[in-house]
């Protein structure tokens, strides 16, 4: 099936995301919740399930999985974004409004994942 472009963006986006998480790893591990173990090994957990949910995007039988899926690992991911807010070195250097700014970027991705499970 052809999907609207944008999915296929979404699922580049997602893709390229869960590769950086293998080469910039430190990246990732500096901004997991202290009270989170094996920080390394949750970054490329989370790193796994990026490419395959940005792959599962483009197959039918697999896309609406693949939503649901991107969609309950945002909603977790906001537990990282409010960390971050918890304090000066939880936000590993990143400006409050930044952070502040990613809540509703990660409402906005939910709904962006959302929207294709009509097609």
């Amino acid at each position: 099936m052809i999907y609207p472009w944008h999915l296929y963006l979404m699922a580049l986006l997602y893709v390229i995301a869960g590769i950086m998480h293998f080469i910039k790893p430190k990246i990732y591990t500096r901004i997991m919740p202290r009270y989170l173990p094996k920080h390394l090994l949750l970054v490329h957990i989370s790193g796994i399930v990026e490419v395959v949910v940005g792959v599962g995007l483009l197959y039918t039988p697999t896309k609406n999985l693949a939503i649901y899926t991107l969609i309950a690992m945002l909603i977790v991911f906001l537990l990282v974004h409010f960390y971050m807010l918890s304090s000066k070195k939880a936000a590993a250097g990143i400006p409050r409004y930044i952070l502040l700014l990613r809540i509703p970027l990660q409402f906005a991705l939910m709904y962006w994942a959302y929207y294709y499970l009509q097609f």
